[in-house]
């Protein structure tokens, strides 16, 4: 059990130090929560870059798009 509990805690650490550890910006419910997710987002996103590398991500989201070219393609 200890050891779930400190394998848990490292990531919620990491967003209250990025969020600044004081308060979420938005009020009610439902804008908490997008703005919760959209935490997560970047900490997930951070460390599939840091695990795996900026270049192979890139690499894996032009595979994902094929041949789709045009302003939302990646140069």
């Amino acid at each position: 059990m200890r050891a779930r509990r400190e394998t848990v805690e490292h990531p919620f650490g990491t967003l209250k130090m990025r969020m600044g550890a004081t308060h979420f910006l938005m009020k009610r419910l439902p804008k908490v929560a997008t703005e919760m997710a959209l935490h997560v987002l970047a900490y997930n996103l951070t460390r599939f870059m840091n695990i795996i590398g900026v270049q192979q991500l890139l690499a894996a989201m032009r595979a994902c798009l094929g041949s789709r070219q045009g302003p939302g393609a990646f140069a």
